[in-house]
This record gives structure tokens, C-alpha cells and sequence, in this order.
């Protein structure tokens, strides 16, 4: 895990959640709070997930080569809502890899439905839709990844009337050279994983993006 970034998002927090979770699978957890270890790259080869968790910030030409040479030759990476996709926001290298970046989020804590639309992934199955009480994050996103969930925007939120109906992708896996990628927008702060499914999603994320 790399920890940073704004602290809105709950970085450490966040991470708690998902440590024990990837502990019970059998990882050893290791944290960083400094994207230099994107420069290490005898580290990075040595591991088989890396959890980015990283709202906004810059990143050097250097360390996003590190990282994303790292997940090209198989080594996996998950993450969620702003911690992984409003990253480094002048990369857009590194938006590439993520396969989104977010645009905003309209009406701020809203309630809001998440859509499974892909119920045969064994990320998704046997999970069902669920609401959230959070950001309903609008995206620009790659048309390469394989969405496995989505929302609809009523298009009522702070008058932007154009978004309404727009289904947009919440969820979703991709493959960057060899390595799994794995994403999912919901997370605005801990507490948001205390939803069952959201919590769930991800943690299946995390065990199929891994190598």
C-alpha cells in the first residue's frame, strides 16, 4: 500500500480496512508513505499487489516509470474512488493504466444506486445492486475495460441537467501488459466500506488483480 495524498479521503484509515482482509488471504501487508518506493525496482518485482492510495499529488517521470513498468510485467494493482483515479491529474500516463480519471462528483454525499452488470465475474457473483450514501463519481473512462457494475445519474444534482441518465461505469478490471488492474469508484472514506457489498467488491478486486 501507498499511503498519501489529501487527507479527505482517508488514506490510513482506508487502508485498515482492506490490511487484515489481505492478511486473512495470506499476504504479508506492507505500507509507504513516500512514492519514491515506485523507484525501487528490485521491491516492486518482488510483490504480487500494489495498492495505490494517493488522492491528487504529483508524480515524477521516474516514479510512474517505476510503477508502471512494475504492473506491465504482472504485478497487480487495485484501488479505489479518488485514492487511484484522481491521482497525478497532469499523467495522464497514469491515467492510461487506471483506465479512468474522475471529473466530479455533482450534488457532493448523495444517495445513489450501484448496478452489478456482470453477475458470471467471480469478482461480482452472487452480489446483488446496493445504495450508497456517498460521492456519485462521474469519470472519463477507457472503453477498453471490462465493466463489471455501474449508476445511473438522475441529472437533479447542482443543476447539471446534461448528466441525466448517463450510465457511468463504477467498477471495473483491465490488464495492462501483464499485469491485472482493478478499480472500483466507491470509497469516499472508510466508512464507506461499512456497506457489505462495497467492502466485498473490493477485497475481490484486490485477490484477482494480484498476482
Amino acid at each position: 500500500m501507498v499511503v498519501g495524498g489529501w487527507d479527505g479521503h482517508t488514506p490510513e484509515k482506508s487502508g485498515d480496512v482492506f490490511t487484515p482482509l489481505l492478511e486473512e488471504a495470506g499476504f504479508e501487508v506492507r505500507r509507504n508513505q513516500s512514492l519514491d518506493v515506485y523507484l525501487d525496482k528490485t521491491l516492486l518485482n518482488s510483490l504480487d499487489l500494489i495498492v495505490p492510495i494517493w488522492t491528487q499529488g504529483e508524480i515524477t517521470s521516474e516514479q510512474l516509470a517505476g510503477l508502471q513498468a512494475a504492473v506491465h510485467s504482472g504485478v497487480g494493482m487495485a484501488g479505489w474512488h479518488g485514492c487511484m483515479a484522481d491521482s497525478f491529474r497532469f499523467s495522464p500516463p497514469y491515467q492510461f493504466m487506471v483506465g479512468g480519471q474522475w471529473v466530479a462528483h455533482p450534488g457532493g454525499i448523495i444517495d445513489y444506486e450501484v448496478n452489478i452488470t456482470d453477475n458470471d465475474d467471480a469478482i461480482t457473483e452472487g452480489l446483488g445492486d446496493f445504495v450508497m450514501h456517498s460521492e456519485q463519481y462521474y469519470m472519463h473512462t477507457d472503453p477498453s475495460n471490462e465493466v463489471l457494475a455501474t449508476t445511473r445519474f438522475k441529472g437533479d444534482q447542482a443543476g447539471q441537467y446534461w448528466i441525466r441518465d448517463v450510465e457511468m461505469p463504477v467498477y471495473w478490471k483491465r490488464m495492462w501488459g501483464e499485469g491485472r488492474v482493478f478499480y472500483g469508484s466507491v470509497g469516499h472514506v472508510s466508512t464507506d466500506f461499512e456497506v457489505p457489498e462495497a467492502r466485498e467488491i473490493m477485497r475481490r478486486g484486490m485477490l484477482w488483480a494480484a498476482r
